[in-house]
């Protein structure tokens, strides 16, 4: 089998769900025997590749160029047997049969914001890529419903494979120079993400904000992720809220800090108002960590009894999840192995391996439109 994937989700200084999943099926390939080529543009960067994937560079004058020109000459070059694209789009016309992964379509309407001309031309965009595809593959049902509705898709033509969780994501002491690195001591409770509204962190500082002040005192909470363009607006709120005392920002956790961070947390919370998947959460889980999520898109579906599930929109339902965490350890402990067990549900051989059984039952299709 000869594999081309879409790689431009992996930048260097940038961790990402996407780029995560792009990893797991290459290393799933790789151990398969398959020839992988990642295809990127000039901010890719693909280090630690596995064996047998190689690396190739486009130049285009833009994204469109390079994903409708520059990608399909370059998958008729390398006589690809099927390509995987990790987003919504792929090219329109190509040599091989083209599977999409949609994890979500929160790209339309972003943010909630009413923007009727670009929101259409995104979601005509969508539908075409979608026709276009030989098959879509989404992380959970809930996603899956949202992708056969919105973009009017044969609801045979989409799959669900949850997304791989790294071998890598095992409870693992916190070593002292990571956790200096991350400026942390003591107990702590954990976000991981980006600060985007609908990941609801806004609720969350709320909530610590509502909390006991003994219990802020013996903990602090940790929001951790590289997004700048968003962290302001929370570090105002802090400061309006006076908790920034028992706030704090680390910035981006390094790779290699992660599992254990994940670890050595009295409590992992993801907020959001939506989520395709939330990769975050279930990494936790796999560390061990106790995890509080919201009711909200797919985290109940992809959590299921790994984690405690909370109804966000309910005044002081978030805080109470926290305070019985963090005060009740039969109630900790049973989150930690709950959550475990949820986590072994999206091993490698379960979600990467599923996607290379489609990509090879679907290799030398007639390349063509289909519903």
């Amino acid at each position: 089998m000869r594999l081309a994937l879409d790689g431009r989700e992996l930048v260097a200084g940038a961790r990402t769900g996407i780029g995560r999943y792009v990893r797991e099926v290459l290393r799933a390939a790789a151990a398969r025997g398959w020839r992988s080529t990642v295809y990127g543009d000039t901010r890719t960067v693909l280090a630690d590749a596995p064996a047998g994937v190689t690396f190739t560079r486009l130049a285009a004058p833009g994204t469109r160029w390079w994903d409708q020109v520059a990608l399909p000459r370059a998958l008729r070059r390398t006589g690809a047997d099927i390509f995987l694209s990790p987003y919504y789009k792929g090219p329109v016309v190509a040599p091989c049969p083209v599977v999409l992964t949609v994890h979500d379509l929160y790209f339309i309407g972003y943010g909630g914001r009413r923007r009727p001309l670009r929101d259409a031309a995104l979601t005509a965009a969508a539908r075409l890529y979608a026709r276009r595809a030989r098959a879509i593959v989404t992380g959970s049902e809930h996603s899956r419903r949202a992708i056969i509705q919105r973009l009017e898709v044969d609801p045979a033509k989409v799959t669900v494979i949850g997304v791989a969780v790294g071998a890598e994501f095992v409870p693992t002491p916190l070593a002292d120079a990571a956790r200096a690195r991350s400026g942390l001591a003591g107990s702590y409770v954990l976000f991981v993400g980006n600060f985007k509204p609908h990941k609801n962190v806004d609720s969350l500082l709320r909530a610590w904000a509502s909390l006991p002040a003994t219990l802020r005192a013996a903990h602090r909470l940790v929001l951790a992720g590289g997004d700048t363009e968003h962290r302001p607006r929370l570090e105002a709120l802090a400061r309006v809220l006076d908790v920034t005392a028992s706030v704090v920002f680390p910035g981006r956790i390094g790779d290699a800090d992660l599992p254990g961070l994940y670890s050595a947390c009295a409590a992992f919370v993801l907020p959001s108002l939506d989520e395709g998947f939330g990769l975050p959460a279930v990494e936790a889980m796999a560390c061990g960590a106790p995890v509080i999520v919201s009711d909200r898109g797919a985290l109940p579906e992809v959590a299921g009894p790994g984690a405690a599930v909370v109804d966000v929109g309910a005044e002081g339902a978030l805080a109470a999840a926290l305070v019985r965490v963090l005060l009740e350890p039969e109630h900790r402990d049973a989150l930690r192995r709950r959550g475990r067990a949820r986590a072994s549900d999206f091993a490698p051989d379960r979600t990467a391996g599923r996607v290379l059984d489609l990509l090879e039952s679907l290799a030398g299709a007639p390349v063509g439109a289909t519903r």
